[in-house]
């Protein structure tokens, strides 16, 4: 799941649903899990499919006409319990990027130590990549990590996002904090021997 992060531009799957909690996002059920791998298989798992284990052919992530690396999501994303199986499920399933209005501040740092970059918006800007997205399903959206703008390439409308210094650097590296510690080790050492 390390990936760098540098710009991204793809089209968007659309789940304008507000208050979208760690419990839709991953079932506790699947929290006995100690892999990553296989996560996304359960992302919304009660939502994707039936109690039959057939999918269900009204959700988003079963409709073919929408694909992409980007999750757009109404707004408090990720609020409820602090697993993070919610993040890995979300990294699994191929998200890169997952734009709303606002995050659970948990989740949110979950997403981005498993390389899933959450991108705050306004709400204005929300709503219009939604109509953008229902309008056309091949609507794109570019996310420049460097910039730190978010572009609706059918309005050509851009917002600037924040993002933690610290992170960003790992994204734009593809480190995770012990690469971070193991990558600074010599500063680390030459400080402590100087900090005696």
């Amino acid at each position: 799941m390390k990936q760098k992060f540098d710009i991204i531009t793809s089209t968007c799957v659309p789940l304008p649903l507000e208050n979208v909690d760690t419990d839709q996002i991953i079932p506790a059920r699947f929290l006995k899990a100690t892999d990553k791998a296989g996560m996304g298989d359960n992302l919304f798992r009660d939502w994707r499919y039936n109690a039959d284990g057939t999918p269900r052919a009204d959700f988003v992530l079963n409709d073919p006409t929408y694909s992409g690396v980007i999750l757009v999501a109404g707004k408090n994303f990720g609020s409820g319990s602090s697993r993070e199986h919610a993040a890995w499920a979300i990294a699994d399933y191929g998200f890169r990027v997952v734009i709303s209005s606002f995050f659970a501040d948990i989740h949110k740092n979950n997403e981005l130590n498993n390389f899933v970059l959450p991108v705050v918006v306004s709400e204005s800007f929300l709503q219009e990549l939604f109509q953008s997205i229902a309008n056309d399903h091949a609507t794109k959206v570019r996310v420049d990590l460097p910039q730190q703008t978010v572009t609706n390439l059918a309005t050509g409308r851009s917002e600037s996002f924040e993002i933690n210094a610290y992170k960003k650097h790992c994204l734009m590296n593809g480190l995770d904090d012990i690469d971070f510690l193991v990558a600074n080790h010599d500063k680390t050492e030459a400080w402590e021997r100087q900090n005696k």
